[in-house]
């Protein structure tokens, strides 16, 4: 294999696989783009079939919106499903929170043009009576919000890609990434390639790969943290209830924090617990689920949801890579343009399509026009990092 390419993309996961398309489809037909793929392709690790689509960055999402729907109509391929997003604040459990984070939410998308409708505890049980509230409860409302399909948005990236001549080489792990001045060297374990230019999309591996060239560049590895999340899927007998166009992605933050969907991918509904993983390695993943996360499910499910469980179909594990800050890392390498990099799929699958066109800018002019200054390298969470706030998304 030729060993000169324009374009090497490292990790042809969620986000990878969304820039090596938009890449593909933005160089010349004579520009070669290369992805490799440590695993190989369609391997379950932090794939799911649901993904919620909401406003977590009220900036880029209605951009965002468009880019799923350009995709869809590329590829002939159904990707986003409409449900409407809820997120729940739960007085009781977390007294003096509630009207100022819903608020803060609700200004923040009046903002960017997005509107919300705020929800007393009756109002969700007469619109949604599968829920079960105490009666202190408050709620925000989008009717827009829904769920794109993570595992085949990879693969219709993946597949257009290819259809616009990218190669792929899976089972391929990157070694290490160096500047090499008038070009990017990418070494794998049997060949160095050369790039002009080189997107990592490494995610839970990405200070492995940057490592070298940060050092290189003078500047410390990113403080980022891998966590192992998890997520059930409930067999729920009532599936008229809990069908996508009666039943919305909701969050639910109380003394613990839940994010659920309709059936969607499987006759099963799917319920996981925001954050609060296990710290872990890259290499730590397991698919051993956690008995206390899971014991926790059910008693919310029993609380506040009876109808959405059912017999346990599956829990699946991911790795989540996050920042101190939880939001995504997207943009060049100070002291190294030629290299850009991209992680937070875990928290930012929604933005997928539209970061890797993102990517595919700053590879070919070096700018964006999209409002990306907060996800910078040397922003002050990367580079002082102060402890993680919450990002709440619908």
């Amino acid at each position: 294999m030729n060993s000169d390419h324009a374009f090497v993309v490292v990790g042809c996961g969620g986000l990878g696989s969304a820039a090596l398309y938009w890449l593909s489809r933005a160089a010349s037909p004579y520009a070669s783009v290369l992805g490799l793929e440590r695993h190989t392709l369609g391997h379950d690790h932090g794939r799911d079939h649901s993904r919620a689509v909401g406003h977590a960055h009220p900036a880029l999402a209605p951009a965002a919106r468009r880019t799923w729907r350009q995709l869809e109509c590329l590829s002939g391929q159904s990707l986003l499903t409409g449900t409407g997003g809820l997120v729940i604040s739960d007085a009781d459990a977390r007294p003096g929170a509630t009207a100022h984070d819903l608020d803060r939410h609700a200004d923040e998308a009046a903002r960017h043009g997005i509107e919300t409708e705020r929800l007393d505890a009756d109002a969700v049980a007469a619109r949604w009576p599968q829920f079960r509230l105490h009666g202190s409860e408050q709620a925000l409302h989008r009717r827009d919000s829904g769920i794109v399909d993570a595992r085949r948005a990879g693969a219709t990236h993946v597949a257009l890609a290819r259809g616009n001549g990218a190669r792929i080489r899976e089972n391929t792990p990157v070694r290490a990434v160096h500047d090499a001045g008038r070009h990017v060297e990418v070494v794998t374990d049997d060949e160095v390639y050369r790039a002009e230019h080189v997107v990592v999309a490494a995610d839970a591996r990405t200070d492995d790969v940057l490592s070298g060239l940060l050092a290189q560049v003078g500047r410390p590895p990113l403080p980022l943290t891998v966590t192992q999340e998890q997520v059930t899927y409930y067999a729920t007998p009532h599936l008229i209830d809990f069908s996508p166009d009666r039943f919305p992605v909701f969050a639910w933050h109380g003394a613990d924090s839940f994010r659920g969907f309709p059936v969607h991918g499987e006759v099963a509904t799917k319920l996981g617990q925001l954050g609060g993983g296990p710290e872990i390695t890259a290499d730590g993943h397991t698919d051993e689920p956690d008995p206390l996360r899971l014991k926790r499910q059910e008693e919310f499910l029993a609380e506040h949801l009876p109808g959405f469980a059912g017999p346990e179909v599956s829990t699946r594990t991911r790795l989540c890579t996050v920042a101190p800050d939880r939001d995504v890392v997207l943009g060049t390498v100070p002291g190294c343009p030629r290299v850009s990099v991209v992680a937070g799929a875990g928290h930012a699958f929604e933005l997928a399509s539209l970061l890797g066109r993102i990517l595919a800018d700053l590879a070919m002019t070096g700018t964006t026009r999209h409002p990306i200054g907060g996800f910078a390298l040397d922003r002050p969470a990367l580079t002082d990092p102060a402890p993680a706030r919450g990002h709440t998304s619908f």
